[in-house]
């Protein structure tokens, strides 16, 4: 397919925190790539989103368990035939190292809580309006240090994520990996499909230029696909009633 986007749909709640956290990470290095105060502020935000969720999560636990889960996988795979054996030891060695290294880490809101700086800013930010120079003179005079410095404060927060960053990249790689796309038709816009004990994350692939959009309700044993209109053509409701082709990979 051409001019196509792909929409990912967690089963459980464990993969709804990795894509959580990825995208989250996305944006913080946005936001740690800019030079002016815009960009300085949304990075915070996204700072601040991170360590309220991984306070709320253990997510370190489950990384964990699917690090051992793709070593005992790989291993098992290292004996088939036709395998790519110098790729395959690559990845097993990189899986092992980061699940070692995550096992005795520091929990990241335990190391960005002992920050006497963030830790003076962070509560202004869930206050609208709450960042001005008035509020929190320390942000604004930190915003005007040199670009050297801001950076070099940046790159050590960032850092503290770099470990859980990675395990999770490999987490998902492997979800997304598990399953190749089928085209399948969705009649009057609805499809229904059943889940297995394995399916983990529901990948949707449609068209760019069509005026709709796929919808998923359900649980690790079923789910259903239900394409809405963007805007509603006039005299009908939002649920699209016509057969809809895409791609689908439960993974």
């Amino acid at each position: 397919m051409s001019n196509t986007t792909v929409y990912e749909f967690p089963l459980k709640e464990k993969v709804r925190n990795y894509l959580r956290i990825e995208q989250l990470m996305g944006q913080l290095k946005l936001g740690a790539s800019g030079l002016d105060n815009g960009l300085s502020l949304y990075f915070f935000e996204q700072l601040f989103t991170l360590l309220d969720l991984f306070e709320r999560i253990d997510i370190r636990t489950d990384i964990i368990k699917d690090l051992d889960a793709h070593e005992k996988n790989l291993v098992h795979w290292s004996q088939l035939p036709n395998i790519d054996n110098e790729a395959l030891q690559q990845t097993l060695k990189t899986i092992i190292n980061v699940r070692d290294k995550l096992k005795v880490s520091k929990k990241i809101s335990a190391v960005l809580r002992d920050d006497k700086f963030l830790a003076s800013i962070r509560q202004r930010f869930a206050i609208p309006g709450g960042t001005c120079s008035f509020d929190l003179p320390n942000l604004h005079y930190w915003c005007h240090r040199p670009i050297a410095q801001r950076q070099e404060d940046i790159k050590q927060w960032i850092m503290c994520f770099a470990l859980t960053e990675e395990a999770i990249s490999i987490a998902l790689s492997f979800l997304r990996e598990r399953t190749a796309f089928s085209v399948i038709e969705a009649a009057n816009g609805f499809y229904q499909g059943v889940a297995d004990d394995r399916n983990e994350l529901i990948r949707i692939r449609c068209q760019t230029n069509e005026e709709f959009y796929p919808t998923l309700s359900g649980n690790k044993y079923r789910y259903a696909i239900r394409f809405m209109y963007y805007t509603p053509p006039e005299g009908r409701t939002g649920a699209v009633e016509k057969p809809v082709q895409f791609d689908l990979a439960a993974c």
